[in-house]
C-alpha cells in the first residue's frame, strides 16, 4: 500500500511553479560565454574572464549547479505528487540554458497564466533578489504570464533545519575547540547598505541571524561569519572578513579545527566547490588546520517540503486568507512583495516583478 495522499490542497491562483536559478556552464566551451553573460555591461577584460574560467576547468568546465537543479526539480515533483498537488514545475536560469525568457515563453504556450517563482537565493540584496526580479519582469514581459516571486526564506525552518543537522553531525565527529565558520558570498558595502530598502543592511543582518540560529541549534562552542568570492575593484569596499584571511587569524589564535557552513548557498556551485572545497581547504591545510565543509540543503527533504509550503502559503494569501508564515530568529517574515525601493542599485533602473 502506498502512503495516503491528500487531494484537496488548493494552489489557486497558481497553475505552475517556476524554479529560478543562476545557471552555470556544462562543458568547457560554455565557460567563457557563460562568464560573458554574468558580467555583461561591466567592462570586464576577456583576460580576466579567462582567469576566472580556469576555476571551472578544474572541474571539467562544469559547474555543479545545473545538475543539482535537475535533482531538486525531481524531488519537488515527487513531493508535490505525494501531497496530491498537480502543479507543473518549470526551470529557468538568469545566465545559461535553460534561459528564463525561453522557459516563460514555453509556459505561455502550455497555457500557464500565473506562476509562483522560487529563487535559489535566500537573502535580500540587489544581486541575490532584486536582479532576479528584474530578470523575471524582462522574461515575462509581453507573454501574458504573471510571475509572483515567493518570499525570501533564509529564516524558514526548512532552510535552517538542514544546516543545523549537517553542522551537528560535523561537530559530533570534530575535536573539542572546533570553530564553526559560517560562509556566504561577499557583496559591496554599498549593496549591503541598500539591501532591504527601509530595512537597510538586511543582507548582513539576515546572515548574522542565520549564523546565530544554526550555531544555537548545533550547540557550536564558537562561531563567526565570513565571506567569500569577492570580485571587482580592490578599491571598492566589500563585506569582510574573507574566509582565507579569517582562517589565518584563527590559526594565529591557536584554533586547529574548523567546520565551514555555507549558509549563503542553497546548493553546491563554484563558490562552494572552488572557493571553499579547494581554496579555503588549501589554506587550512597550509596552516595545519583540520577543515570540514558541511552540506548545502540541495534536495534535503525539509528544504523540498519548504518549497511546497511557500507555494501554498502564497496561494492562500493571494486568495485573501491568512496563512501561517513560519520564520525563526529576530528578523521576522520577509514580505511577499518588496517595497519599490528595496535593494536598489544606482546602476540600474529596470522594472521588476514585486
Amino acid at each position: 500500500m502506498g502512503a495516503d495522499v491528500t487531494t484537496d490542497i488548493d494552489v489557486r491562483p497558481y497553475d505552475a511553479l517556476l524554479l529560478v536559478s543562476f545557471g552555470g556552464p556544462e562543458g568547457p566551451d560554455d565557460v567563457i560565454p557563460f562568464l560573458e553573460n554574468v558580467t555583461a555591461g561591466r567592462g570586464i577584460p576577456r583576460e580576466r574572464l579567462a582567469e576566472v574560467g580556469e576555476h571551472y576547468h578544474l572541474f571539467g568546465g562544469r559547474s555543479p549547479i545545473n545538475e543539482l537543479n535537475r535533482e531538486l526539480i525531481a524531488a519537488i515533483e515527487a513531493d508535490l505528487a505525494a501531497h496530491g498537488l498537480d502543479l507543473p514545475v518549470y526551470w529557468g536560469n538568469r545566465n545559461w540554458d535553460p534561459y528564463l525568457r525561453g522557459t516563460v515563453e514555453q509556459m505561455a504556450a502550455d497555457g500557464v497564466r500565473r506562476a509562483a517563482c522560487f529563487l535559489t537565493s535566500a537573502y535580500r540584496s540587489y544581486s541575490s533578489c532584486r536582479q532576479y526580479r528584474e530578470n523575471l519582469f524582462a522574461a515575462s514581459d509581453g507573454t501574458g504570464v504573471r510571475l509572483d516571486r515567493l518570499r525570501q526564506y533564509f529564516n524558514h525552518p526548512g532552510f535552517i533545519g538542514p544546516f543545523v543537522e549537517a553542522t551537528s553531525h560535523a561537530l559530533a565527529e570534530a575535536p573539542d575547540g572546533t570553530h564553526v565558520v559560517f560562509v556566504t558570498h561577499s557583496i559591496p558595502d554599498t549593496m549591503n547598505a541598500a539591501s532591504g530598502g527601509p530595512d537597510a543592511g538586511a543582507y548582513r543582518r539576515e546572515h548574522e541571524s542565520v549564523a546565530e540560529l544554526v550555531a544555537a541549534g548545533s550547540e557550536a562552542a564558537a562561531h563567526s561569519l565570513v565571506y567569500c568570492s569577492r570580485s571587482g575593484s580592490p578599491h571598492t569596499p566589500w563585506l569582510e572578513p574573507d574566509v582565507n584571511d579569517h582562517l589565518e587569524k584563527l590559526a594565529a589564535e591557536g584554533v586547529s579545527s574548523v567546520v565551514a557552513v555555507p549558509i549563503g548557498f542553497v546548493s553546491d556551485h563554484m563558490e562552494v566547490v572552488y572557493d571553499l572545497d579547494t581554496e579555503a581547504a588549501q589554506t587550512a591545510e597550509r596552516l595545519g588546520m583540520r577543515f570540514v565543509r558541511v552540506a548545502t540543503p540541495q534536495a534535503h527533504p525539509a528544504f523540498v517540503a519548504m518549497i511546497r509550503e511557500l507555494v501554498l502559503e502564497r496561494a492562500a494569501a493571494e486568495r485573501g486568507e491568512l496563512p501561517g508564515r513560519p520564520a525563526l530568529g529576530a528578523c521576522g517574515v520577509a514580505p511577499d512583495a518588496c517595497p519599490a525601493d528595496c535593494c536598489l542599485s544606482p546602476a540600474t533602473g529596470l522594472p521588476t516583478v514585486p
